[in-house]
């Protein structure tokens, strides 16, 4: 895995890559959740790029990426990504994966351009309701920097909430953390736009095959309500996994990504089941009624 910078519409972009010395295969874009990096899909990386090039770019606005002048939408976000392949030399095919906010934006990029994604692998699918959407749009916003430095204490409360697990240390999460606040007073950009976006009404119109993990975190019952909404797709449930499992779970998260997009025929998505990883307890134990200061974009 490598590090690496291109020119994208709003300034540079930076991207993690692996390659394989040689392969045919379409190559994966991996899109992160808000506020966070490409980082989250680090170790996944170095998995799925043995026999394909696998990129993960910050979004606009996040990680390492240089910010849009002004709040972007999720059709912005992939417009971006679409620019940051060109830059890379690569116009398709290729295939996406996005987890939350980068599951929006990824299916953005298959209506935007169909002939170049060609399969979806989605975490989480949030569908919304106009009750839920105000209440997340009145609670992600920026927020003022304060001397006492409680605006991180509360940030990192939530974070902790989500990634704690058995298995998973402080340490590990306090190495994660840092990049849910490079986005600074910005950070709730891609939630806006995330809130705004209307996938119920996008995900119809989009026909590549799609892949969706439903993996017990914060969005699972939203993710949920997205069944059947893409007509060539599958809900794949996951209640073991939660935030942090492409690092804990990594080779059976790649080994399950790997069969869906090598797959031939007409239907990809047929003999798809999940691994004995994703079929633990539901994580974390407190899905249900979600509340936005707990939330993991």
């Amino acid at each position: 895995m490598r590090r690496a910078y291109v020119d994208g519409p709003y300034g540079q972009m930076h991207l993690r890559i692996a390659q394989a010395d040689k392969s045919d295969k379409p190559p994966l874009l991996c899109i992160h959740m808000s506020p966070m990096s490409g980082r989250v899909f680090e170790r996944f990386l170095g998995l799925i790029g043995t026999d394909r090039t696998a990129i993960a770019f910050d979004t606009p606005g996040f990680g390492l990426s240089d910010f849009p002048p002004a709040p972007p939408s999720i059709a912005d976000y992939a417009t971006a990504l679409l620019a940051g392949l060109k830059a890379l030399g690569i116009d398709g095919p290729v295939d996406v994966m996005g987890y939350h906010t980068g599951a929006m934006t990824a299916i953005e990029m298959a209506a935007q351009a169909p002939g170049t994604v060609r399969r979806l692998v989605m975490v989480a699918a949030p569908i919304i309701t106009e009750d839920e959407r105000a209440q997340f749009h009145a609670f992600y916003k920026e927020k003022p920097v304060l001397a006492d430095g409680s605006h991180i204490l509360d940030r990192w409360k939530g974070f902790v909430y989500h990634h704690m697990r058995p298995g998973v240390d402080l340490e590990e999460i306090g190495e994660k953390f840092p990049d849910a606040l490079l986005g600074g007073h910005r950070a709730a950009w891609g939630h806006q736009a995330a809130f705004a976006y209307d996938l119920a009404g996008r995900m119809p119109q989009v026909a590549q095959p799609a892949l969706i993990f439903v993996t017990g975190d914060d969005l699972d019952v939203q993710s949920r309500r997205a069944e059947g909404l893409a007509r060539n797709s599958l809900l794949l449930e996951c209640p073991g996994w939660g935030h942090g499992f492409l690092d804990m779970y990594g080779q059976d998260v790649a080994g399950l990504v790997r069969q869906f997009l090598d797959a031939e025929g007409a239907d990809p998505l047929a003999g798809i089941t999940a691994p004995a990883s994703a079929l633990g307890p539901r994580y974390p134990a407190r899905v249900g009624a979600f509340r936005p200061q707990d939330g993991e974009g």
